[in-house]
């Protein structure tokens, strides 16, 4: 079921790399509110111009997505952008995309992805919610300051790699090598049809040192042990191995969350890498020899042994619990260009939640083949 809502664009708000956010006053209530238009798929509306609007979200209070989102300029048609594939993302709904994709037989990348066979050792870093991102950057750069990182955006959340102003200011400040939208996801500097052939752009296109796997902002939980989106890292783990790389899970972890199943080791990180993951992956946690040990991580290594490590272990899978030295990464979490926020919480708040990704970023930096 959609919400339809016509309205008049009357300002704009503040931006970034491929979203418009717009102020648009309804037609039927007079009331005036933020949405958002994605040029790749509706040009840019100006001031003054009438808009069909998508309310779904806004009307129900979502915190992600809580926005109006532009369907259509209803007196105005922008022209096509040229194509020269024949891929499409968001198959078959209304606001299908066309894409020019790195494996797309017409595309430039072509011959490359047809050729590649595997990543040759790169290391793969997954997470399951995007608030993870800039601080397994700053992991990584901790440890190999001049890595280059591709993030390979999946298809779990928001389908519009646009969406993220982070993404779209770690891009700015050359943080991000590049963006491979993958599956069903779009509007990346490169596109993929699979997380696999992402990978392999990540390799052989971007020439990465680093790739991390995420689905988009909004994540989608039910409260059910296997109803979150989140668990589609478990496949981009997969995927990682298959291809001959270092897989690398990142542990969610909280001091300040109020839901007792994610305090601690939440139960997605349990579920998804204890049962779901049927290859080897790197587990990393805080050294028992680092300073900051202390209770908290004391209780998330024992989740971690005995919620993945031992059920893992139970069905012939061997994961690898990596000690990671904390020191700097506090500073290097401090000096990331975006705000670090997840579930409204912020660094100061639930400091736990971005030190578990920044271990895992530093673990994929070491794990980087020489030469």
């Amino acid at each position: 079921m959609l919400q339809w809502e016509r309205g008049t664009v009357t300002g704009e708000k503040s931006s970034w790399r491929g979203v418009e956010r717009l102020l648009v006053e309804l037609d039927d209530t007079s009331e005036t509110i933020t949405a958002i238009a994605y040029p790749e798929l509706t040009g840019t509306p100006s001031r003054g111009e009438r808009v069909l609007l998508n309310t779904n979200a806004l009307r129900r209070e979502l915190g992600t997505g809580g926005d109006g989102l532009v369907v259509a300029r209803l007196d105005e048609l922008p022209a096509a952008q040229k194509v020269t594939g024949h891929m499409v993302k968001a198959r078959y709904t209304p606001m299908q995309t066309m894409v020019d994709a790195i494996d797309d037989p017409d595309g430039e990348h072509y011959d490359t992805i047809r050729d590649a066979r595997d990543v040759a050792g790169m290391p793969v870093v997954v997470a399951d919610l995007h608030s993870s991102l800039p601080a397994l950057i700053a992991g990584i750069r901790a440890q190999r300051h001049g890595a280059r990182i591709a993030y390979v955006h999946t298809d779990g959340a928001a389908l519009p790699a646009a969406y993220s102003r982070s993404v779209a200011r770690l891009r700015e400040a050359g943080l991000l090598a590049a963006v491979i939208s993958a599956g069903q996801s779009f509007g990346g500097d490169l596109e993929a049809v699979t997380v696999h052939s992402a990978l392999l752009g990540a390799k052989h296109v971007v020439r990465a040192d680093v790739a991390i796997v995420i689905q988009g902002p909004g994540n989608l939980g039910t409260g059910t042990g296997w109803g979150f989106s989140g668990l589609q890292a478990a496949e981009s783990l997969h995927a990682a191995a298959v291809l001959g790389g270092a897989p690398v899970a990142t542990l969610r972890v909280s001091s300040a969350d109020p839901r007792t199943r994610h305090r601690g080791l939440s139960h997605h990180s349990s579920t998804t890498y204890g049962q779901a993951t049927l290859t080897p992956v790197h587990l990393p946690v805080l050294a028992r020899a680092d300073r900051r040990y202390n209770s908290l991580h004391a209780l998330v290594r024992e989740q971690v042994e005995s919620t993945i490590i031992a059920p893992g272990r139970a069905r012939g899978t061997e994961h690898v619990l990596t000690e990671i030295d904390g020191k700097g990464l506090r500073d290097a979490l401090e000096d990331v260009p975006v705000r670090l926020s997840t579930m409204g919480r912020s660094l100061a708040e639930d400091p736990e939640a971005f030190q578990y990704a920044a271990f895992a970023g530093r673990c994929a930096a070491k794990l980087i083949p020489k030469g």
